[in-house]
């Protein structure tokens, strides 16, 4: 199953679906056109359920350098048009962000200004070697966006968030392995079969366990007493599911279990 966008490129196979970015001539960086087509896609995304897992990815030797400087020096916008625009995007962005279903980021070269903030959208950032990562924003006089100042922070501490975001230094594939940004490095030939290898293992995994362990993260900064009730609530719901007592039964049976991470 796949379509045809104009700055994307999607495709579902297997339960897992992919989207690039797809303007290599300038690195994948976003402009308006894309985001209509990235919000479609999310959309589809979260709405079919024989979708079980995401790749997010760009095309060619990038995964996406940020805005397009040249569609934002013409855009004309004052102030309110900005905001507007921003909100668009939050409205879709929000939605990839509490997706009930795990998403991948396989990143290559530059994962620049909102590329990085959308690169750290993805519950696992497979990075290639070459990758590069870099909080821009303050190169250009603007501050991150793309819901950076939620993620970030919370990926690596308040403390590093600053200097990152306050210096726009590029973070390295190694750093940001150490950082916790990387969930792994591979060599980049091996970049996008190990992120569709990680994405096809949640094909055997319960949907419903995959969803409320996500919107329990999404919680995680909340008071102990509401993370608890949102726990036993989860909890109470996964223990009446189909996989979970398939699960059990392989496990009793000294059988594979449906779900298996796959080895590196």
């Amino acid at each position: 199953m796949s379509a045809v966008y104009q700055r994307i490129r999607f495709g579902v196979e297997g339960g897992v679906a992919t989207l690039a970015l797809d303007n290599p001539a300038k690195r994948n960086a976003f402009d308006p056109a894309m985001r209509v087509e990235m919000a479609e896609v999310v959309r589809q995304v979260q709405s079919d359920p024989s979708i079980r897992a995401l790749v997010l990815t760009g095309a060619g030797a990038h995964f996406c350098s940020g805005g397009d400087l040249a569609n934002i020096a013409s855009s004309g916008l004052d102030n309110g048009g900005w905001r507007q625009r921003l909100t668009s995007l939050h409205d879709w962005l929000k939605d990839l962000m509490l997706l009930d279903k795990p998403v991948v980021a396989a990143v290559d070269g530059a994962a620049y200004g909102a590329g990085f903030s959308l690169a750290l959208a993805a519950d696992f950032i497979v990075a290639s070697t070459r990758a590069r990562f870099a909080m821009s924003f303050i190169r250009m006089g603007v501050v991150p966006d793309c819901a950076a100042f939620y993620t970030l922070p919370r990926v690596v501490g308040v403390q590093r968030a600053r200097e990152l975001m306050l210096s726009g230094r590029e973070v390295s594939a190694q750093e940001a392995l150490r950082l916790g940004i990387a969930t792994e490095l591979v060599e980049p030939d091996a970049l996008q079969a190990r992120a569709q290898a990680i994405a096809r293992s949640f094909v055997g995994a319960s949907p419903v366990a995959l969803s409320l362990i996500k919107r329990s993260l999404s919680l995680a900064a909340s008071d102990l007493p509401s993370l608890l009730e949102q726990e036993a609530n989860a909890q109470a719901l996964a223990m009446g599911t189909p996989e979970h007592r398939e699960a059990v039964r392989c496990f009793l049976e000294k059988k594979p279990l449906p779900f298996q991470w796959p080895q590196a």
